[in-house]
């Protein structure tokens, strides 16, 4: 994989809090991803690594110190059909373990009220995604209790850092509506019950 992520180019990380919504609007839209859903190689085994739940990234059992090395690997990260996650480029596939969720959404901005609210949020990778229709905020039973979930591209999602989701609790209570929830880009998300 070395000669195709040497060519990618990482762009510095915006502030998020300096960023109107619109900024970011922007932002998504002048962001190129690498066709990940295109290229088909053959399998070519273990890539030896692991996103542990809290987002960290390890390759042979040791953390990945460069931050520029897993943004980069996280641009070839797919999700299979079976669940499975993979890192691909164009010549080969390798498969990598991922405990929870491959990302975790460390940073909330919220703009406007009600159905007007638009919310974005920052990944531990630096990617920027605006919850909305195509972009769920979703709840889920999960064997440590209800987890809350934003969708991210092609299946891959974040897990909502526990900050965050007491940020976005507050906003939801402040609204004052039932069910308990928030709007985003013309969506509603419960925020009550988990799936």
């Amino acid at each position: 994989m070395g000669t195709y992520l040497e060519h990618m180019p990482m762009d510095p990380l915006p502030d998020l809090a300096t960023l109107s919504l619109s900024d970011i609007a922007r932002l998504l839209a002048e962001k190129k991803l690498p066709p990940v859903e295109q290229w088909n190689p053959d399998h070519c085994g273990d890539s030896e690594m692991r996103i542990a739940r809290d987002g960290t990234w390890y390759h042979q059992g040791s953390p990945i110190g460069r931050e520029a090395m897993v943004r980069l690997f996280s641009t070839i990260l797919r999700r299979e059909d079976d669940g499975s996650h993979v890192l691909v480029t164009p010549v080969e596939k390798l498969d990598i373990a991922v405990e929870d969720a491959p990302f975790v959404a460390v940073e909330l901005k919220s703009e406007g009220e009600g159905r007007d609210r638009a919310l974005a949020f920052r990944l531990n990778t630096g990617d920027l995604v605006t919850a909305g229709p195509d972009h769920d905020l979703t709840l889920r039973d999960t064997d440590d209790g209800p987890r809350p979930y934003l969708h991210v591209r092609g299946g891959l999602e974040a897990l909502i850092a526990r900050s965050v989701y007491y940020e976005l609790m507050n906003l939801a209570l402040e609204d004052g509506g039932e069910p308990v929830g928030l709007w985003s880009h013309g969506a509603f998300f419960p925020l009550d019950r988990a799936r």
